[in-house]
């Protein structure tokens, strides 16, 4: 989302109201805003003494494995992925900081508002799909507007380091027939099986590859864990719920659940007194009574021409958006009933509820026991987890704890800090099973909170230290690795000496592959080597092809390039070649910044 708002976010246009913003801040509650800006972390890493937190990493974590950019399972990788962009960016926000680059909140304001991504189908800013799209990307109001703030700061960091770089006219239309340039080749793939034979793999080969490539064999540190898992789901699952809990929390939510609202309105003032419109309103009162349809009369009567041809329909509507008199009025309905005589600053309404937005009560039967089972079990779980607290701080195991507690004792295998998975891969887990009191002392780790519902608590029950695992132990990888290093090695070799025959004219392949017309950014279905290999390549002379090779996946690929086509510059092409110029050079130009950054910078892995 937010890389489609530095896209499109590339002026300011007129000063709008703040209101608007600030008030959908408060549809996510004040409690989970302090929550996101006072909960702590520890530290881990720090850039010239400003601090990133496991907070930071973690919510950049879950917001990637949330919004379906990266499967959970690449978890462990993305972690330290993250560590390095939050160490640019903090380098990047530090020289903008220093260099006076600055976007005031009015602006901020106005590119929020303004952009497509939160408005409607009218194209008016939308608080509702605000609300949405910033809680599904794991965003709270402020945090996304900080979020904008620095990405915005870091855009006119990077515009300005573009707009220093140029490119003159002659260079631009080289570049354009360039890449309107095409070629036809042809290219052959070879594997192990155009081998004479296989390569053999001696002891001395294993040993030479062990020894140059140790660092790929490295075990890191490891520890066996014992723990204990307290859960409130799990205590609920225990807890009998009766029917008329049930129907007692389905009403509460159908009193609070959206409705689709239909209303005939009439004005009053210049054209009309109050008490002729209530008179009016009294007489369409008496026809309802009499059978006529809400819909026909609201077409009939209603002032508000933009909703009368649908019948008065305002749509769905949620508590917050029509002002109290309206809205109360509104939730005192059911279904199919329509209110009294409502007055508003817009005038008197006779409101219908058509339809209240709420799945049926065997749809939501399940998700209304767990929630009144957890309701339940309020006083019993903080009970618990102070048991849990007391007697993991005296007792010399985890095993009396599990039974007196009534939760299983749970064990892993060897697990180290950074591959843990599942719950032992929760923040602060691994961090506490490290830490000297439990790796060193034995003790029990202090209760960790995993979230509001659950609290985990450890015991090392076996280390053992970072090391070089022995050749024997890795001996199928080692293996494996030299195999496939020499049949690339033996490929290479084979294709070197088909090259030199094909160039020489003492051989020839019959078994080509031909490629018409490809260009730099299209070879069809070619390998990216080849592609890349046949625009490498010098242009021929006369009818002779020039010749090349290439790695490519598990193998090796032989090239014949035979014509180049020329290209023409088009004022599309050159104006295409300029912007991607011009992003190339303004990236390497951020490149080095960062490069110098860094250089320059105190940074410390903690």
């Amino acid at each position: 989302m937010l890389q489609r708002i530095r896209d499109r976010s590339t002026s300011w246009g007129a000063k709008i109201i703040i209101g608007a913003v600030i008030a959908t801040m408060a549809l996510f509650g004040v409690d989970s805003l302090v929550g996101l800006l006072s909960s702590g972390g520890d530290d881990v890493a720090t850039v010239n003494g400003q601090s990133i937190t496991r907070q930071q990493v973690e919510m950049e974590v879950q917001r990637a494995i949330r919004s379906g950019q990266v499967p959970p399972e690449q978890e462990r990788q993305l972690r330290g992925q993250v560590l390095d962009q939050l160490i640019r960016t903090s380098l990047l926000d530090q020289y903008a900081e220093k260099g006076g680059l600055h976007l005031s909140e009015s602006q901020l304001d106005n590119l929020i508002v303004t952009l497509p991504e939160f408005q409607d189908q009218e194209g008016n800013f939308s608080r509702e799909l605000f609300k949405n799209r910033l809680a599904s990307a794991g965003y709270t109001p402020l945090a996304f507007r900080a979020q904008l703030r620095d990405d915005m700061q870091r855009q006119q960091l990077q515009q300005g380091l573009s707009a220093s770089e140029f490119m003159l006219d002659d260079e631009q239309q080289q570049l354009a027939a360039l890449q309107n340039q095409t070629r036809r080749y042809r290219y052959q793939q070879l594997d192990a099986s155009d081998l004479a034979e296989a390569p053999q793999v001696s002891e001395a080969d294993l040993e030479a590859y062990y020894q140059d490539h140790r660092d790929d064999y490295q075990r890191p540190e490891q520890v066996r864990l014992a723990y204990l898992v307290l859960d409130r789901s799990e205590l609920a699952d225990q807890v009998e719920v009766d029917e008329a809990q049930l129907r007692s929390l389905y009403a509460e939510r159908a009193s609070e659940a959206e409705r689709r609202v239909s209303h005939i309105m009439l004005t009053f003032g210049d054209q009309r007194s109050r008490e002729e419109a209530v008179a009016r309103l009294e007489k369409v009162e008496q026809r309802l009574a009499a059978g006529e349809s809400f819909a026909s009369l609201a077409q009939e009567v209603s002032d508000d021409t933009s909703t009368s041809d649908s019948g008065g329909d305002l749509g769905v509507i949620s508590r917050g958006f029509f002002g109290e008199a309206f809205e109360n009025a509104v939730y005192s309905l059911d279904q199919g009933q329509v209110s009294d005589i409502v007055e508003t600053d817009n005038g008197l309404h006779l409101l219908k509820v058509t339809e209240i937005e709420i799945p049926s009560f065997e749809d939501l039967r399940g998700e209304l026991r767990d929630q009144a089972a957890l309701a339940d079990v309020d006083d019993l779980f903080n009970e618990r987890v102070q048991q849990l607290i007391d007697e993991s701080f005296a007792a010399d195991d985890l095993a009396s704890i599990a039974s007196d507690v009534g939760v299983e004792l749970q064990t892993s295998d060897w697990v180290s800090a950074d591959g843990a998975e599942g719950v032992l891969a929760e923040p602060g887990v691994m961090d506490a099973a490290f830490t000297q009191d439990v790796l060193e002392e034995g003790f029990n780790s202090e209760v960790i909170e995993l979230d509001e519902d659950r609290r985990l608590v450890l015991r090392v029950r076996d280390h053992r230290p970072a090391t070089t695992l022995a050749l024997d132990e890795v001996r199928e990888r080692v293996s494996a690795a030299v195999e496939r290093l020499k049949v690339q090695q033996a490929l290479t070799s084979l294709a070197k000496e088909r090259v030199a025959a094909l160039r020489d004219g003492s051989a020839q392949v019959a078994d080509w592959q031909q490629v018409e017309s490809a260009t730099r950014q299209n070879g069809g279905d070619v390998p990216a080597a080849v592609n890349a290999l046949a625009f490498r390549l010098p242009n021929p002379e006369g009818e002779a092809p020039v010749y090349g090779q290439t790695a490519v996946q598990n193998g090796v690929a032989l090239v014949a390039l035979d014509a180049v086509q020329e290209g023409e510059a088009s004022d599309a092409t050159e104006s295409r070649v300029a912007q991607l110029v011009e992003r190339l050079r303004a990236q390497a130009a951020v490149s080095g910044l960062l490069e110098q950054l860094r250089n320059d910078a105190e940074i410390e892995r903690l």
